[in-house]
């Protein structure tokens, strides 16, 4: 699966990028609040927007404080899943359960330096794995390979039917980048500048869903 993130677009033309890449898996929208992480985005207005504007199903990606008050909304407005950070939240279980019960699948997300460990237990809450390969708050950035042992441990976890969820990646991810990721098992990837910094979006979706599936491990 390939989620080109917008975060790259051009945010005067959001719903022409959109089309840009019809076809792709999941259309990820970063929100952050200027808390969280130290950027500053958009966010459910933009998102309620993106809705009309668009068939591929929205990944929306909270890197936000107190996500129990603002995940369920993204749920309610028809994001197909809503994903918030173990870092945020005082109890993941709970929020997940309000995103589903909102109509959405839940997500959760930890940073590059956050063990998976202390989560792996409530996991089996949860229907998609984010695995954060950058520091989250800013686009362009380098490739963590570090944090390909987390998508590893939960891989095999999925793999002997412990867990059900989508394993995701998100940070760096390019063409070069996405060999590593499929080998160590990720599912779904999210790619920014490699998608929108090309004459052709729709056509590097393509070949990036083609790289990782022959490199998936």
């Amino acid at each position: 699966m390939i989620a080109p993130s917008i975060l790259s677009a051009d945010f005067a033309n959001l719903a022409r990028d959109a089309r840009a890449v019809a076809g792709s898996d999941w259309l990820h929208v970063d929100v952050m609040d200027a808390h969280f992480v130290p950027n500053l985005t958009l966010g459910l207005p933009v998102v309620q927007s993106l809705l009309k504007a668009t068939d591929i199903p929205l990944d929306c990606h909270l890197m936000i404080e107190d996500p129990g008050r603002w995940a369920p909304p993204y749920a309610e407005a028809g994001a197909h899943n809503v994903t918030f950070h173990a870092e945020a939240a005082e109890d993941p279980i709970a929020v997940a359960r309000d995103i589903r019960a909102a109509g959405a699948k839940a997500g959760l997300s930890v940073k590059p330096n956050t063990p998976i460990e202390p989560y792996l237990e409530i996991l089996r809450e949860f229907d998609t794995l984010l695995v954060m390969s950058v520091e989250p708050g800013f686009g362009g950035q380098s490739f963590i390979a570090s944090v390909l042992e987390k998508a590893r441990i939960v891989r095999n976890l999925v793999d002997a039917g412990a867990l059900r969820l989508i394993v995701e990646i998100d940070g760096g991810i390019n063409a070069d980048t996405i060999e590593q990721a499929a080998e160590a098992g990720i599912d779904c990837f999210v790619a920014g500048s490699a998608v929108y910094n090309t004459a052709d979006p729709g056509a590097t979706v393509q070949s990036l869903r083609s790289i990782a599936a022959a490199h998936r491990g």
